[in-house]
């Protein structure tokens, strides 16, 4: 019988980046036209890695722009985080790098799991964020980059499937710089 691992993770990013419509579209596989901003809502799904099942849990969370006060909800008892950006907005972008200083900083300056997402993909006409700026971003601070479009299901799965791995690399990390050894 396969091992069940809780996960917690958290959705951040400015405002209309397409948050919710990855997380729908992760848990319900479709997308949803309408727009409703989000106060806060959570998802649950379970995601099978190997041999080892996950229970994913994910807050979306409202946008937060660069003023914001990340709560501690946001980062007691979360494994990782989700960090989207509009591929159409710099300042979405912008935003993101001010998020993850207020996460790093929150955490305590340790190695944070994140997967950086330029979602909206599909609109590149509109794009004012390069591909390799946000790669260089994400490479800046130890972290996964990729780029997705919800409406078109692009990549979705794989966001939070690499999020799961990205919170068991650090974690093995960690185990493996705190060794103790008895004489």
């Amino acid at each position: 019988m396969p091992l069940v691992r809780y996960r917690k993770v958290v959705i951040l990013g400015y405002r209309s980046v397409g948050k919710t419509s990855l997380a729908h579209q992760f848990v319900e596989g479709e997308f949803s036209e309408g727009y409703d901003p989000t106060v806060e809502n959570t998802y649950s799904k379970i995601v099978t890695l190997g041999k080892d099942e996950f229970h994913l849990h994910l807050v979306d969370t409202a946008g937060q722009d660069e003023y914001s006060i990340l709560p501690y909800s946001f980062i007691i008892g979360v494994h990782g985080y989700v960090l989207v950006y509009s591929v159409t907005s710099l300042h979405s972008f912008q935003v993101i790098e001010s998020l993850y200083q207020k996460l790093h900083e929150g955490h305590g300056k340790t190695r944070v799991p994140v997967v950086l997402v330029g979602n909206k993909a599909d609109l590149s006409p509109e794009r004012e964020v390069q591909a390799v700026e946000g790669k260089k971003l994400a490479e800046s601070w130890g972290a996964t980059f990729m780029e997705s479009s919800a409406r078109e299901n692009q990549l979705t799965q794989g966001i939070f499937t690499k999020v799961i791995q990205e919170i068991a690399r650090v974690e093995n990390s960690y185990g493996q710089e705190r060794r103790c050894h008895l004489m």
